[in-house]
């Protein structure tokens, strides 16, 4: 499965970035092999809509699922009516949030 991780860094060992929408990278993570593609956000300083931008930027990159720290409304229902799951209050480093929505311990939006 493609996993979503929102991050301050580019690899594994980043630090989750708490925000959906202007975090500074997407760790897009195969959860079955741990190969990685990190995706610098372009939508960072957009004046509005940074949050839908973002979600769609995601679904492209095929992810099924985000994991992040909160996600806004409009992101919500973006990700939402493009079939993609979404997990909030991870915290720590991207590789311990893939261990933790491998092991079920997020919570679901």
């Amino acid at each position: 499965m493609k996993i979503c991780v929102t991050s301050k860094g580019n690899d594994l060992q980043a630090e989750i970035d708490p925000r959906f929408g202007r975090c500074a990278n997407f760790i897009i993570v195969d959860t079955d092999t741990m190969e990685f593609k990190a995706v610098q956000n372009p939508h960072v300083d957009v004046v509005g809509g940074a949050g839908v931008q973002s979600a769609q930027l995601v679904a492209s990159e095929g992810a099924e699922a985000v994991v992040t720290g909160r996600v806004g409304p409009n992101a919500q229902n973006t990700l939402s009516s493009l079939g993609v799951e979404i997990y909030i209050g991870a915290e720590g480093k991207v590789s311990e949030a893939v261990k933790a929505f491998k092991e079920g311990k997020l919570s679901k939006a």
